[in-house]
């Protein structure tokens, strides 16, 4: 037996209040030659927790969080031990606390600003999850913090050079977009994915393989390996790894089959978890009745809802579009679709702004018919690539509508733009005036 071990033992078995936490310890991981011992490590933590100290009293309320050690599992319990250490100034115990009031868990209420007042707490002791956690609060705007994506990024590097995984995924986010007074720059979003991945990170793993995908950050093209870090993400229950893993079996992409079963299957996982961009995926299937699924699309519309109802504008926009057309047992409503798109469209989403063009030009859902307006919208969504919108801005530059001067050859370019992504209508202007595209 190791020397420390011995002396855990000596000072557990004099009752001090350290070494009990410490034996507890190494029986929870199954260190220093012990069994692991789930049992024996919850009695050793309720010694020690009983005695007042905060250490057991952490231990104990995380094993009453998993049900761990023959406890029940029992968040009003865990609840009651993380305040007891948490009032003795343990940081680790005021993040867990701040972790069950954020999530309104152990019958405490759902309150962001207690949570923001507890990570403060624990980060301002060092803590790596507590700065983690405020920092998200931060990036955020929540817990009564001014949203403040460059207090954010601090907190995050703090958590991340000790060697916080979550911290180190989150970081790796803000550089990959530039955030929070940082640099873009992919390749240090690289770095540090991988080192939240490489501590099997799930978000960082999805992270890691989508710049696998699209080849970025320094790093090859390589849809199998984002293919198997999706898997490893999906295999630990992580929403977000099981949506786009069902993307790669719906696409047959990263060597594995096409698959729209086992798609179908992962976008419900996902789904069920409120993951907004699975429900979408799902939605679509139902709609058009793959993986399986019987065409639905009353299910459609439930699930584009529960997208929409998170502020997703991709889901308010599908939502506006079956109400545009009545469809999914919804009532044709064209005042609640303009309301849906402007939603969308506000975020920036192109599908959204396309369909807000439309309804200008045409003067629907209590919108006055203004073509500078739904020149304005096309535009936007032009901009972003969208075939439909880059259409029908050409007609109106071939046209000389909606404020814009009469350009036959802006038109053109339009419509070539429109017609190589396969759009039908913007291909047939074109053979008519015997153009290529």
């Amino acid at each position: 037996m190791a020397v420390g071990d011995i002396f855990i033992r000596k000072t557990a078995n004099s009752d001090r209040l350290l070494g009990q936490v410490w034996l507890g310890a190494f029986y929870a991981d199954g260190r220093g030659g012990l069994p692991k011992d789930d049992r024996e490590a919850a009695r050793l933590f309720r010694l020690a927790a009983d005695q007042g100290d905060a250490g057991g009293q952490v231990w104990l309320g995380a094993f009453y969080a998993d049900g761990r050690g023959g406890l029940p599992k029992d968040d009003r319990e865990a609840a009651r031990f993380y305040r007891l250490a948490a009032d003795r100034g343990n940081a680790e115990a005021q993040n867990y606390l701040g972790v069950f009031y954020e999530d309104g868990r152990g019958g405490l209420p759902k309150d962001d600003r207690e949570a923001a007042r507890l990570y403060r707490l624990a980060a301002d002791q060092g803590f790596a999850a507590g700065q983690s956690n405020l920092g998200v609060l931060y990036a955020n705007g929540r817990g009564g913090l001014a949203k403040d994506d460059r207090e954010a990024a601090r907190l995050f590097r703090l958590a991340a050079d000790q060697g916080y995984a979550r911290a180190q995924s989150n970081l790796g986010g803000f550089f990959a977009e530039g955030r929070g007074g940082l640099p873009q720059d992919d390749r240090e979003a690289v770095r540090l994915l991988r080192l939240a991945a490489d501590q099997s990170n799930a978000a960082g793993q999805v992270s890691l393989a989508a710049f696998y995908a699209n080849g970025r950050g320094g790093l090859p093209q390589g849809d199998r390996e984002a293919a198997r870090l999706l898997r490893l993400a999906a295999d630990q229950g992580y929403a977000a790894g099981q949506g786009d893993l069902g993307a790669f079996y719906a696409n047959g992409r990263g060597g594995l089959p096409k698959d729209d079963r086992e798609a179908a299957r992962l976008f419900r996982l996902a789904a069920d978890q409120g993951d907004a961009v699975s429900q979408l995926r799902l939605a679509a299937f139902y709609a058009n009745g793959r993986g399986g699924l019987p065409k639905d699309e009353r299910e459609a519309a439930r699930l584009f809802r529960l997208a929409a109802d998170q502020g997703f504008a991709q889901g308010q926009s599908d939502l506006g579009a079956f109400y545009a057309d009545g469809r999914g047992g919804l009532p044709k409503d064209d005042r609640e679709a303009a309301r849906l798109f402007r939603l969308a469209a506000d975020q920036g989403d192109a599908q959204g702004q396309v369909w807000l063009g439309a309804f200008y030009e045409q003067g629907r859902g209590g919108l006055a018919k203004d073509d500078r307006e739904a020149a304005r919208f096309y535009r936007l969504a032009a901009d972003q690539g969208n075939a439909g919108a880059q259409y029908l801005l050409g007609l109106f530059y071939e046209q000389g509508r909606g404020g814009l001067q009469r350009d036959d050859g802006e038109a053109v370019r339009l419509y070539r733009l429109a017609a190589r992504a396969g759009e039908a209508p913007a291909q047939q202007r074109l053979r008519a005036r015997h153009i290529s595209w």
